[in-house]
């Protein structure tokens, strides 16, 4: 079964997109913070049965001991024989490049606060690349983590709203070429493709009525 049928057959048709893009197995994983959505996304890598590529996208920083824990908590947690890559700016050339296995990507959130000091254009040209790359993957599955950050209070400086702004446009621009969407809160793991209705948002390449 090829990775659109199998897309199909999962949800019973064919997944609503944007028009002219090709479904494929993506997969998108996201919630609040500490809502085990990583782990989530790691045993469906686990339940893939294929060779897995876990694609961090997180810096170290040996100066900041609490974010050092959190990364070696992370990586305790996979099994031996994963791999492990690391890119933190260039994600879309990584997806690219990272052939015919599991890929695992954790996390966008993360990604996004790499590039927070691009300017607009230059940020719409990072997004346009990376949505471009999920018809170009040959990752099978490829599955994205991302934080779900709207739902507290309005961030009291210009960054932290810049990156809320920017994380949850992505995601939402994100959700309809996925072929399952997890929504990871409460303990539960929802799919949000079997349960939501695609909103109709102009401008957000979404489909229409």
């Amino acid at each position: 079964m090829n990775r659109d049928r199998a897309c199909q057959a999962s949800h019973g048709q064919g997944p609503a997109g944007p028009a002219g893009y090709r479904p494929s197995q993506t997969i998108l994983v996201t919630g609040p913070a500490r809502s085990g959505k990583s782990a989530w996304a790691e045993r469906l890598a686990h339940d893939s049965g294929r060779p897995v590529v876990y694609l961090a996208t997180a810096r170290e920083d040996p100066y900041d001991p609490e974010w050092q824990a959190r990364i070696a908590a992370h990586r305790s947690r996979r099994p031996a024989h994963w791999q492990t890559c690391c890119e933190p700016v260039d994600l879309a050339a990584a997806i690219r490049a990272a052939g015919e296995v599991c890929l695992l990507v954790d996390s966008l959130g993360i990604w996004v606060a790499n590039l927070l000091d691009l300017d607009e254009s230059a940020w719409s040209e990072r997004v346009e690349e990376l949505l471009a790359v999920f018809d170009q993957s040959s990752a099978d599955p490829l599955i994205l983590v991302a934080e779900e950050c709207g739902w507290g209070v309005i961030p009291p400086y210009p960054s932290g709203r810049l990156f809320r702004d920017r994380l949850g446009e992505l995601i939402q621009r994100i959700g309809p070429r996925c072929c399952t969407v997890w929504l990871v809160t409460g303990g539960h793991a929802l799919d949000l493709k079997r349960l939501g209705v695609p909103l109709d948002l102009p401008g957000h390449g979404l489909p229409g009525p």
